[in-house]
């Protein structure tokens, strides 16, 4: 059974007025003690009170003290004689700076206008900027001036006594007069560093000199003849056409392939031309002949690029299928199948010694092949031993193997350049054009500038003059050492052509470098030359050197 119920006390209803005044009575009691007192001193919050007061006067002093007080000192104190001044300056420094000690000049001025210069070595700075603090207050009461010039003086650029250029030097003391040239900006008085950062070479201008009409569709390749009188293109029309270098006439036009043609290379040994196509084959012409004599079977999708090694008779192509081929020209067998890109390989190029071969691909990657390793088949063993005197291939190793993958792109590497006397290349791709060492691959440096536009093409010469072309009709030309962008061209579409095809998807140089041939997309090719009449006064190099080294 529950027990009884507790009886409550009735609460006694208070208004809202009668719980006001109780509630300001509680606080009254609370606070009125001390109402209208000061805190208690905290020693701590003193002492950080007297150092701000401290840091300030000396700033308001160092920086402020020549002409704190000029406002109120009549003309003849503000501008002294000449003769005054002249005096002054001739008037040397008593005290050698010695190592170790800082030496700190005061200059005084009395109330008849003449100066007084005062050296005073010391040990600590922050105690003799205090002294000078208190000697500038107790002077000022009396009329006259105190400006107080701290560490080194600066001396101007010229020759000294014996005749030698001369720079600032830390430790040597002046006297300082009071005048605007003391309050001089911190950039004003710092010495310059001169960038480390090579100053590049001036190049003349290029120009648009010829025209060239004949394909019927956008033209996606080029190569020149190894002779530098033609050259020839491969286009969308599925034809090749070879042009006089001099004139820019046809000379001869090849069918074969069923799809545009997308590499074309031409051997440098022999009378042969290469051509890769979107039809996935490979194709070896005969000029002598006029028509195909090879044809290389292996990949399984479209061929995007094509290369030939300079010293031996390996022919390289990449394509859709992620792989670098590796084909014997001759026997036509595939020697290596250099797998290890993710994406398309678009573009290639070889050397004669490690890494000889370098690809760029979709997946944003450049990658070195060590051509040692591969699947040999017996005819290449065969012809290797009995023409070039090759002993010791090991037939047992079966796969390409990636000597170096460098990730620095963050956009595919559509097109890469070897220079043609150093070891450097430079890729580029829609986000930045780098540069690289050989045979380590290191990272150079950015170019200065970014085309911003997807890059089709590049090439370089021999004189350092890097070109490259953009999906937007944009051809730009840079200093290689510098990396400075020094011109930026822009194609124009031939009549009848929408602006939108406005786009060069290959272009190279002639042997000489002089010449520069681009394939556009309103199917015209394009020859560019040197401007004859630039000079550096005529075209000045706008040149500016970054403040930092861009990794990526």
């Amino acid at each position: 059974m529950p027990g009884p119920a507790l009886e409550m006390e009735p609460v006694e209803p208070q208004s809202v007025k009668k719980l006001s005044f109780k509630s300001l009575k509680r606080a009254l009691d609370l606070f009125s003690p001390i109402h209208g007192h000061f805190a208690p001193p905290d020693p701590e919050s003193d002492c950080i009170c007297r150092l701000t007061v401290c840091e300030l006067d000396l700033k308001m002093h160092v920086e402020y003290g020549g002409v704190r007080n000029l406002s109120s000192q009549p003309a003849s104190q503000v501008n002294p004689a000449p003769q005054d001044q002249g005096h002054q300056a001739s008037t040397p420094s008593d005290m050698l700076a010695l190592p170790g000690i800082k030496a700190f000049t005061f200059t005084r001025r009395n109330e008849e206008g003449m100066q007084r210069n005062e050296v005073r070595p010391c040990h600590d700075p922050l105690a003799l900027f205090y002294s000078g603090i208190e000697d500038s207050r107790d002077t000022q009461k009396g009329g006259s001036q105190t400006a107080l010039v701290v560490g080194p003086s600066l001396q101007p650029k010229g020759l000294n006594d014996a005749g030698l250029p001369s720079k600032s030097t830390a430790g040597i003391v002046a006297s300082v007069p009071v005048s605007s040239e003391r309050n001089l900006p911190t950039s004003a008085i710092m010495e310059r560093i001169p960038s480390k950062w090579p100053r590049p070479i001036w190049h003349p201008p290029w120009k648009n000199y010829r025209v060239i009409s004949g394909h019927l569709g956008w033209v996606r390749s080029i190569a020149f003849d190894p002779s530098n009188t033609w050259f020839c293109t491969g286009s969308a029309d599925r034809t090749i056409k070879i042009w006089d270098v001099g004139s820019g006439r046809l000379k001869l036009t090849l069918t074969g392939h069923i799809e545009q043609i997308r590499g074309l290379a031409v051997s440098n040994k022999h009378t042969y031309m290469f051509s890769a196509g979107d039809d996935k084959q490979v194709k070896c012409w005969d000029l002598e002949q006029n028509k195909v004599i090879r044809s290389y079977h292996g990949h399984l999708s479209g061929v995007y690029c094509l290369a030939l090694h300079p010293t031996i008779d390996i022919l390289l192509t990449g394509g859709r299928d992620s792989v670098c081929r590796a084909w014997d020209i001759r026997s036509k067998m595939q020697i290596h199948a250099l797998s290890g890109h993710d994406n398309t390989v678009c573009s290639v190029f070889t050397r004669p010694t490690d890494p000889q071969v370098v690809t760029g691909s979709h997946d944003t990657t450049i990658k070195f092949w060590d051509l040692r390793y591969g699947n040999f088949g017996f005819c290449f063993w065969y012809h290797f031993v009995s023409h070039v005197n090759i002993f010791n291939i090991n037939c047992s190793l079966l796969v390409g193997k990636t000597m170096v993958t460098l990730t620095h792109h963050k956009k595919s590497v559509r097109a890469m350049a070897l220079h043609p006397t150093e070891h450097s290349f430079a890729s580029a791709s829609a986000d930045n054009i780098k540069k690289f060492n050989l045979p380590r691959g290191e990272f150079l440096h950015n170019m200065l500038s970014q085309q911003k536009t997807i890059i089709n093409a590049m090439a370089v010469n021999e004189e350092g003059v890097m070109a490259t072309a953009g999906d937007n009709g944009s051809l730009w030309f840079w200093d290689w050492k510098s990396g400075h962008n020094f011109q930026q061209a822009q194609t124009i579409v031939q009549p009848g052509s929408l602006d939108s095809e406005a786009g060069i998807y290959a272009l190279s140089y002639d042997l000489t470098g002089s010449r520069l041939v681009t394939c556009e997309a309103d199917k015209t090719i394009k020859m560019w030359k040197e401007d004859e009449n630039a000079t550096p006064e005529s075209h000045p190099l706008n040149f500016k050197p970054p403040k930092d080294l861009r990794r990526f």
